[in-house]
């Protein structure tokens, strides 16, 4: 992306205005008093924090209430990092009242186990119900434990999927350390959509430069569902530079998909050959998180159908759906394409609960992945909204070529996640992301 600075396309990305929320201009011309409005919001992850905190700031006069069953979130961005030994867990572990109720949003921690769109209600698990005029919810993914035969929950207990980051992620860190030497890690990746798509090969790449120093014997395979995959060219250069003949990845085109796993012997067997691991590492495919079953929101894929222009839900009026658990192709499900929508969604929202049509706006992906300890590459998407079919096209994208400024892309990768954080959760990581001292 060359057309405009990172910095301004950060500000552009992260605040309250710019290609996400129009000018940012006072609420639209009322035909409902949003002083009496009730706005629901379920998910204290990106996608659901930065609605509700965008609700506020339009319209602070709004009554948002935020549900979560935790006050914690552990938030998975930075979590290839601890894994790696770049940096702490502490700094995953966020408290999501901390920026929410200094802007006056109400934050229930309860678990919701029902969804009325058609009386807009939910219920708590104390049995409380809570009315709503409009209700988003952001439930993040749930994994696809039959999808993978020979691994189940129980399972991920002795090989870590570290998809949620949490206890997950630190079995991995510590399956990590006791590699023995030489040994083998063999991570396998599903096809698309899931979270996080260029995930898996930053961990990979990270976890490269963790044996470089420490294990340098080591090997890392991975096992792709896929034929390409986001940021390819980039990791392959870096793989080749940084770790050469220590990272091999396999498509799905040499090796067959997945056929079973063996948990005792650590032994992924596809559908033309099978490896054998001392650290195994299973990303299973992903769907909508479970809440949206609630209300019947997702479809025959798993994922939830939405008018992107305000994500309101295609089969439940009034219920919007946003982040990881929406339909919204092309954006992937990132934490800054949750955001991004957040915004959006919150915008359209107000100007529903006013009587006004939603504006067209444009949505945004930006993410970096980091390659070693120091230095990222990254991925830029411009997103469109078409009338015609109510969905999304790309307007423009890019990523880091091979040749890039890798060192200064991790140096905005860094500001990055910091201005993401803060911009989500009220305050920067505990710890910063940095390389290790």
């Amino acid at each position: 992306m060359t057309a405009i600075s990172r910095r301004h396309f950060l500000s552009l990305g992260l605040g309250c205005g710019g290609l996400l929320l129009g000018a940012c201009k006072d609420t639209p011309g009322k035909s409902v008093d949003l002083s009496k409005a009730k706005v629901i919001v379920a998910g204290g992850g990106f996608a659901g924090l930065n609605a509700a905190r965008a609700l506020k700031r339009i319209a602070p006069e709004i009554q948002v209430i935020l549900v979560n069953k935790d006050r914690t979130y552990i938030s998975c961005p930075g979590s290839n990092r601890v894994i790696a030994g770049m940096a702490s867990f502490g700094s995953l572990t966020h408290d999501i009242g901390t920026g929410s109720e200094s802007l006056g949003i109400e934050v229930i921690n309860d678990t919701i186990i029902g969804i009325n769109g058609a009386s807009k209600y939910i219920t708590l698990s104390d049995g409380h119900r809570l009315s709503f005029d409009r209700f988003i919810i952001a439930p993040g993914v749930d994994l696809r434990w039959d999808a993978i035969e020979g691994y189940d929950e129980a399972a991920s207990r002795l090989i870590p999927h570290a998809w949620k980051a949490g206890d997950q992620t630190l079995l991995l860190c510590r399956q990590i350390r006791a590699l023995r030497k030489g040994g083998t890690i063999v991570i396998t990746v599903p096809d698309n959509p899931y979270r996080c798509p260029p995930g898996p090969y930053e961990r990979a790449s990270l976890l490269a430069d963790y044996l470089k120093t420490h294990n340098p014997r080591a090997k890392i395979l991975i096992l792709d569902a896929k034929t390409r995959f986001s940021k390819q060219a980039a990791f392959f250069h870096a793989w080749k530079t940084l770790y050469p003949g220590m990272v091999e990845w396999v498509s799905s085109e040499h090796e067959g998909h997945i056929d079973h796993i063996d948990i005792s012997r650590r032994t992924v067997h596809t559908e033309f050959n099978k490896h054998s691991a001392d650290v195994l590492n299973v990303i299973p495919p992903q769907q909508a998180g479970k809440l949206v079953t609630l209300a019947d929101l997702q479809d025959e894929t798993g994922w939830c159908p939405v008018d992107p222009l305000s994500f309101e839900s295609t089969k439940v009026p009034g219920i919007h759906v946003i982040g990881d658990a929406c339909i919204a192709t092309p954006m992937p499900k990132s934490a800054f394409s949750a955001q991004s929508q957040a915004r959006v969604c919150a915008s359209a929202v107000i100007e529903l609960l006013s009587g006004q049509p939603p504006a067209p706006r444009r949505l945004i992906n930006h993410c970096y992945s980091f390659v070693d300890a120091e230095r990222a590459i990254s991925v830029t998407g411009v997103y469109g909204y078409k009338p015609s079919t109510k969905t999304l096209e790309t307007l423009s994208s890019g990523e880091t070529p091979p040749d890039g400024n890798w060192t200064q892309e991790g140096v905005y990768a860094s500001d990055w996640y910091k201005l993401m954080m803060k911009e989500t959760f009220g305050q920067e990581p505990a710890n910063q992301i940095s390389p290790p001292a």
